[in-house]
């Protein structure tokens, strides 16, 4: 059985069409697109007992760290939130993030002041919130 030159040549092009498209997609695909400038930014906004500094950290596809670094919150209600909601958002990249029960204006100042950091660093807040 011989196969006629028509269908080797139809073959053929199909199967660069196959290599042609895979290669195409893994292209895109292991490109990391920059998500935000790096850089450490420093945000205050307002918590229940005072002002709540926070510097967070990015590079460029991840937030690196969260700190508060100022705060007059509660000792012993408050602290729990400045310990939990930080290490929450960086573990998971995210703002959706449940508050602490007892500590719901502190969690909230740090997680606003998390989400002006990152609309200053360029990052899509929407979709870190789990908007998008």
């Amino acid at each position: 059985m011989s196969t006629s030159p028509s269908k080797k040549v139809l073959s053929l092009l199909l199967g660069l069409a196959i290599i042609f498209s895979l290669a195409a997609c893994s292209a895109s695909g292991s490109e990391a697109e920059a998500l935000y400038e790096p850089g450490t930014y420093t945000v205050t906004t307002r918590g229940h007992n005072g002002d709540v500094t926070v510097e967070v950290e990015f590079d460029e596809t991840s937030i690196v760290a969260v700190k508060v670094v100022e705060h007059s919150e509660s000792p012993g209600i408050g602290d729990v939130a400045i310990e939990r909601i930080p290490q929450a958002i960086v573990e998971g990249q995210t703002l959706a993030v449940d508050t602490i029960s007892g500590a719901t204006v502190s969690s909230n100042a740090i997680l606003t002041a998390v989400e002006e950091a990152i609309a200053q660093a360029g990052g899509d807040v929407e979709a870190l919130k789990g908007n998008n």
